[in-house]
């Protein structure tokens, strides 16, 4: 998601020549609008989500999707971490980009600590 939010910050070399987002990605950023009161970040926001949804055609959580976040999820586990609240959306990020054999493109590296074994990440 923070590689959608600043997408026009990132040098295009650093991306691939296709992006994909998951649909949860999507999710984050069609919340995000509500999860402010300022009129001007609103906009910001909805601006963005619009951009978003002509650009992307959003990978789905499936079946495969579910398998994928059981075995992320054990993952992080090891680590010591849970996997709740903004984490868990993280994890099912990563848990498409492991179902679909994507790398994951991040400006979070650390929100996929523990993952590397079945996850390529690029950090941004």
């Amino acid at each position: 998601t923070s590689v959608v939010i600043d997408l026009e910050l990132i040098e295009p070399a650093d991306l691939p020549l296709e992006l994909a987002v998951s649909a949860i990605t999507m999710a984050e950023l069609a919340a995000g609008p509500h999860a402010t009161t300022d009129p001007a970040e609103r906009a910001r926001r909805q601006d963005r989500l619009q951009r978003a949804e002509a650009t992307f055609e959003p990978l789905p959580v499936d079946g495969a999707v579910a398998r994928a976040y059981g075995r992320v999820y054990a993952a992080v586990g090891v680590t010591g971490r849970k996997a709740r609240g903004r984490r868990a959306v993280d994890l099912f990020i990563a848990a498409t980009a492991v179902a679909v054999g994507l790398p994951l493109y991040t400006r979070n590296p650390d929100d996929f600590a523990g993952l590397s074994d079945m996850l390529e990440l690029v950090s941004v």
